[in-house]
């Protein structure tokens, strides 16, 4: 949550484009980074070399298909080189690893979900605990409207209500058993966030139930952000790759 906060300000105008471009945009710069990275923290003449070597091996291992001994020999080699090869891109992933998982919280925070729209309706949930009976009631600023009563029963452990509001941060919660049960609620066109917050007590959690987000839809295969994020990855980076020569 704290990165969240301090990287809002720099990626946050990227979600004015819209999730697939913004998604877009990130992917190239994640990509950059690894690939600008990974080529001043390898040895390129090595790399170049090892990469070579396996195709030579993968050949020879072509032109032995009917001679089995000599060509688990040569698959042994592959192996050794192939290991060579790893151990020299690991020294790479050592610098990305914490900065790309950082990005990838930002990502999920911001991308994960279909956002409230505001003054459109949308439903929030309230679970408790098995043996919890009776109703409970939702807490809510002036700015929020509740469709129906504010009071629900609570039924197999679960209370809903409809809710809808202007666009804004707000403080919500249920109240049972004389115990108010707090969360932040945030209504933005560009907050893809999903609401779910776990309690102890009576209530064990409360969510905001918006629909996972789809960015990318490839012949009715629809993708979520990081489905997306994969794919663009894998272009930007061959891509990336041959045209600034790196093994």
């Amino acid at each position: 949550m704290v990165f969240d906060r301090l990287l809002d300000p720099i990626f946050n105008p990227l979600l004015v484009l819209g999730p697939l471009w913004a998604l877009v945009i990130m992917s190239f710069f994640i990509s950059l980074v690894i690939i600008i990275i990974y080529k001043y923290t390898t040895d390129q003449n090595l790399m170049k070399q090892l990469k070579e070597e396996l195709k030579e091996i993968q050949k020879e291992m072509k032109d032995l298909k009917d001679k089995p001994q000599e060509a688990m020999k040569v698959q042994k080699r592959a192996m050794q080189t192939n290991m060579k090869y790893m151990m020299q891109s690991m020294k790479s992933t050592l610098f990305t690893f914490i900065p790309i998982i950082i990005l990838f919280g930002w990502l999920n925070a911001h991308l994960a979900f279909v956002p409230l729209m505001p003054n459109e309706e949308f439903t929030i949930s309230a679970f408790f605990d098995k043996q919890v009976e009776g109703s409970a009631e939702i807490i809510v600023p002036g700015q929020i409207e509740v469709m129906g009563d504010i009071q629900k029963e609570i039924i197999n452990g679960q209370a809903d209500w409809t809710l809808s509001g202007e666009a804004g941060k707000y403080t919500i919660g249920v109240e049972y058993n004389e115990r108010s049960y707090m969360k932040n609620l945030i209504i933005d066109d560009q907050n893809y966030e999903k609401i779910d917050q776990k309690y102890k007590g009576d209530v064990k959690s409360i969510r905001i139930n918006n629909d996972s987000l789809k960015v990318l839809n490839i012949f009715g295969w629809r993708l979520g952000w990081l489905g997306t994020y994969i794919i663009l990855s894998i272009l930007f980076s061959i891509g990336l790759r041959k045209v600034m020569k790196v093994y």
